[in-house]
């Protein structure tokens, strides 16, 4: 595939910041540093677009904070120039992104996502008898500042953009010539390309049946146990040559007919199950609500609204029984007033 060729100039055009700044502020338009760009909105696009030419930007101001989902992570949020800066560059490299993924890769990708890759995943199990799991330890600190600008060359030319996606990349604030912030839009994508090659990889190899990856979570199909335990084995040292990458020691190898778990759900022949982590949410985001409204925080409306966005997280999944179970021992206190 040839190079695509993005310029400063493109990225930096008023209706691209314009496009940028208002994705960049879908669902936080209340905070403060959004307000503020928004206050002088003609005077807060040119100024970037002026930054952009001169190479002064990333800004590489973020905020760190932990959260566990349900191990711990360092989350680096960059400030909101920065993430208007990102949508600009994707609103032209992400079609070009587009092109490249196989169809099998399901993260970041628009009209496919975790749905999608849950559906293909069960219909891989109908079809094929075994299958192997495996993740990368570490993925996003790990991955090779090098590598993937090397990668990025392949995809795309013009000298200044190169170096602006070349500035992004080393403004990680990780250790120096590795890692990508997780939570950041310009890390999810470059984090996906990262291991396009890898998709590649699996899908030529002679042994393998059918593929399936969601970010760094990879599925593959074999006939036999033999055949996925050699795969694994020649993925790995893949991995390791061509990406510095290494998988985490939990594979799984396994019988098709026995179900696997991908995406937070249990995903069987038959049946999508609710993993005990899901359904702890479930529970979890069902008093959030409910403590809210007896608290006076929202009223009836607002919790019927937050109890749609509960359930609709298990929509895709076969839970009524077990919700309805779960409501007979656990009954809603709104029902009681």
């Amino acid at each position: 595939m040839k190079r695509a060729q993005i310029s400063l100039s493109d990225v930096a055009a008023a209706d691209n910041l314009v496009l940028a700044a208002w994705k960049a502020a879908r669902g936080k338009r209340q905070r403060a540093e959004v307000q503020r760009f928004f206050a002088r909105f003609d005077e807060s696009i040119t100024r970037l677009s002026s930054d952009i030419l001169a190479g002064v930007v990333p800004y590489g101001e973020y905020r760190s904070f932990e959260i566990h989902d349900p191990k711990k992570r360092l989350i680096h949020a960059a400030c909101f120039r920065d993430r208007v800066l990102q949508h600009a560059i994707m609103n032209l490299a992400e079609p070009i992104f587009e092109r490249t993924l196989v169809p099998t890769s399901y993260a970041c990708r628009p009209g496919l996502g975790v749905h999608k890759a849950i559906a293909q995943v069960q219909a891989n199990l109908r079809r094929f008898p075994w299958f192997g799991k495996v993740d990368v330890d570490g993925y996003f600190p790990s991955i090779d500042h090098a590598c993937l600008k090397q990668l990025l060359a392949r995809r795309f030319k013009g000298d200044g953009f190169l170096a602006l996606l070349g500035r992004i990349i080393d403004s990680c604030p990780a250790a120096p010539g590795r890692g990508l912030p997780i939570g950041s839009l310009s890390s999810q994508h470059f984090a996906n390309h990262y291991l396009d090659g890898a998709d590649r990889f699996l899908l030529d190899h002679p042994l393998v049946c059918a593929h399936v990856r969601y970010m760094d979570d990879t599925l593959w199909w074999g006939q036999d146990r033999e055949s996925v335990r050699q795969v694994l084995a020649e993925f790995g040292v893949w991995l390791a040559n061509e990406r510095r990458l290494r998988l985490k020691a939990s594979f799984q190898i396994n019988r098709s007919e026995r179900g696997v778990t991908w995406c937070g759900v249990r995903v069987l022949r038959g049946a999508l199950r609710l993993t005990p982590r899901k359904q702890h949410r479930y529970r979890q985001g069902c008093r959030r609500w409910e403590t809210a409204w007896l608290a006076g925080e929202i009223d009836g409306l607002a919790l019927q609204r937050g109890y749609d966005a509960v359930h609709a997280a298990t929509s895709h999944t076969d839970s009524a029984t077990w919700r309805k179970r779960h409501l007979e021992l656990h009954p809603s206190r709104y029902s009681e007033q």
